[in-house]
């Protein structure tokens, strides 16, 4: 089958890389000529493990292709998935000018019927107000499906080629049979295709997203007690994650929640409720309560080194929102930095893969390393923000001759506390008995 996927971001290259790994004929369109170019030229434009072999395998083979041109794009397609971005306004509304530009061009350049799938987040309704927007332009009988995603970043491969579950919202018993058949290679070992109307494919994004945002911050305000109680917070997660109702999965506490997803997808949510007189008065607190935590490792840097930071060099280890991704898309990282500057601090920072993230963001703000033990010298402490496997296990003897003191702010507990400050550290985590209760 011919498929078109318009949109070259985070779920359209992996999208289109997979359905040409089970046998389609895939084009990938894009406006940004640079971004074809690099992929033509077999780069990829951000770091999402084995996507890069994924690509050139499928390119070589000859079922994965590039080009700026939608129409000839479009034209033989049987389906056409849009994956264009969809930016939060400040008020957490949805900027939906390129999905609306990029169905109406569909329409127009089509030379059959066709299915549009939109795989975009994108507020309740889009899918019927695609339908009246294209209706007297398209040239061919035409269905739109609402398909979204549920990608983790570090594992996008995974979850595509073996999803939890698909989501096709659709009223078209043709169009559902036609996803269906394309899906099929993704769901052999019985995971369910789910089929639904639109609407309810379009909450069911908001819902997911907004039901795991809300266990990590339930977690952190857990941990919270935890640290005025004196308990250990890893043990309560693993009093209560055992219960199977509850599951293991996104108890973790830590900084906060970051990335492309779940700060989006809460806001948007929330203003849904907010337009239609039915607040989610639960994910208004999540949201207040996240932002909270992405200042508590900073919080506890002052309450140790005190409000005045001039003349300090803080190291942090770990920009990118987490592991396995370049993704710096509200990262807790750069809140913590940001308090860190306002305070007269210096910050020397290191992160396997977001360094180049972080210099467009941050400029000369911050001093980024190549290797992590060069943003240890001289430092008053290390902050540890992401959990990078190479961080898991490092040489504390190291650590602790380079640092000016021996200081860790763990913000996503990966090390021991006992362990740590008995080889001499003081040591901060989230949720658990540390040097603030010595």
């Amino acid at each position: 089958m011919k498929i078109s996927v318009i949109g070259t971001g985070y779920v359209g290259l992996v999208a289109g890389a997979c359905f040409a790994d089970t046998g389609n004929d895939v084009i990938c369109i894009d406006h940004d000529a640079n971004k074809i170019a690099r992929l033509q030229r077999g780069e990829i434009p951000f770091f999402e493990p084995g996507l890069g072999e994924l690509v050139a395998h499928n390119v070589a083979e000859g079922r994965l292709s590039f080009t700026t041109d939608l129409a000839s794009g479009v034209a033989g397609a049987r389906v056409a998935f849009i994956a264009v971005g969809t930016p939060m306004s400040d008020d957490g509304e949805a900027d939906l000018r390129a999905v609306k530009d990029v169905a109406r061009a569909i329409a127009q350049a089509m030379t059959g019927p066709m299915i549009i799938v939109n795989k975009s987040t994108v507020p309740v309704g889009t899918n019927r107000l695609l339908r009246g927007l294209i209706r007297e332009t398209a040239r061919y009988p035409l269905d739109i499906v609402s398909n979204p995603e549920f990608l983790k970043e570090g594992a996008a491969i995974e979850d595509f080629m073996k999803p939890d579950r698909v989501v096709i919202g659709t009223d078209s018993p043709e169009a559902a049979e036609v996803m269906r058949d394309i899906y099929a290679p993704f769901v052999r070992t019985g995971k369910p295709i789910l089929e639904m109307d639109p609407e309810s494919a379009e909450v069911s994004k908001y819902a997911a997203n907004s039901l795991l945002a809300t266990k990590i911050t339930f977690m952190n305000e857990v941990a919270r007690i935890c640290e005025v109680v004196g308990a250990d917070v890893s043990k309560v997660r693993q009093g209560i994650g055992s219960d199977a109702r509850i599951g293991h999965q996104f108890l973790f506490p830590g900084v906060g929640y970051g990335g492309s997803c779940f700060p989006k997808d809460i806001r948007a949510f929330t203003l849904l409720g907010r337009r239609k007189n039915a607040p989610l008065q639960i994910l208004e607190v999540v949201e207040r309560v996240n932002s909270e935590q992405k200042r508590l490792l900073a919080q506890k840097v002052v309450r140790r080194f005190g409000e005045k930071l001039q003349g300090r060099v803080f190291a942090i280890w770990g920009l990118a929102f987490k592991p396995k991704t370049d993704d710096m898309r509200e990262a807790p990282s750069l809140v913590v930095i940001d308090e860190l500057l306002a305070r007269g601090a210096r910050v020397r920072a290191f992160d396997p893969e977001a360094r180049k993230t972080a210099a467009a963001i941050l400029g000369d703000r911050i001093e980024i390393t190549e290797r992590p033990y060069e943003a240890l010298a001289g430092a008053s402490a290390l902050l540890a923000l992401t959990e990078w496997n190479e961080f898991r296990r490092p040489d504390f003897d190291r650590i602790k001759s380079l640092l000016e003191e021996p200081v860790i702010f763990d913000g996503r507990n990966m090390y021991d506390a006992a362990r740590v400050m008995k080889l001499g550290f003081e040591y901060y985590g989230i949720g658990v008995r540390d040097s603030a209760y010595e």
